[in-house]
């Protein structure tokens, strides 16, 4: 049920989209959600969290000059996933309406930096992707699920803007602060993490052409 709440949410986050193309959120999952998503990724086990890489199918490759963190992809197997993929259905959905994006699915997975592990400046998405038959990335998302996060800790979100020539946001991992920006336009990094930092990065996408 889409209540009255999550309305003004989605008019916000579309508003500042357009104005700004970013935005960043206090905690705003359902009330527990966040809390059984953090504990669903203390329960992964060792094995479950891969070694990230860049790029994508012909492309990929690990390199731990530019990422050190490890990934494990939702597929939806857990209620609580699919919670979470849910409510992103919903924001999907209530931003298509309001800012036609063509917003076609959601793809995420958990990230977990150990201390030490950092990703250095790079996009989500390119612009003139080399075949328009590939899905692209179109708006990013990242939740934090760090409780207790201090100074010090590092590992924060740097926001660069579209010409990468400035700083806009330094972003720290707080326990359910959720930032949503334009995946083509803002160059970002992660900053090294002095203790393990974890998150659930997401992006929408539009579909290939047919």
């Amino acid at each position: 049920m889409i209540t009255d709440d999550f309305e003004a949410l989605l008019d916000d986050l579309a508003e500042a989209l357009v104005r700004d193309g970013y935005r960043i959120l206090p905690l705003h999952l359902p009330s527990g959600l966040t809390d059984r998503l953090w504990q669903e990724l203390q329960d992964l086990p060792d094995n479950e969290l891969k070694v990230a890489g860049i790029g994508r199918q012909d492309d990929f490759q690990l390199n731990r000059d530019i990422r050190r963190d490890k990934i494990h992809w939702f597929t939806g197997e857990t209620a609580t996933q699919q919670d979470f993929l849910d409510w992103m259905e919903q924001l999907r959905a209530g931003l298509n309406r309001r800012l036609f994006l063509g917003l076609f699915d959601y793809e995420s997975h958990f990230a977990s930096y150990g201390p030490g592990a950092f990703y250095k400046k790079h996009l989500d998405a390119f612009k003139n992707l080399s075949s328009p038959l590939q899905a692209n990335r179109v708006l990013s998302t990242v939740l934090y699920l760090n409780r207790d996060w201090q100074p010090g800790d590092g590992g924060e979100l740097l926001l660069f803007n579209d010409d990468d020539t400035c700083l806009l946001e330094t972003v720290t991992p707080d326990y359910g602060k959720l930032i949503i920006f334009l995946s083509e336009r803002f160059p970002h990094e992660v900053a090294v993490a002095r203790r393990e930092r974890q998150s659930i990065a997401g992006w929408f996408r539009t579909q290939g052409a047919l």
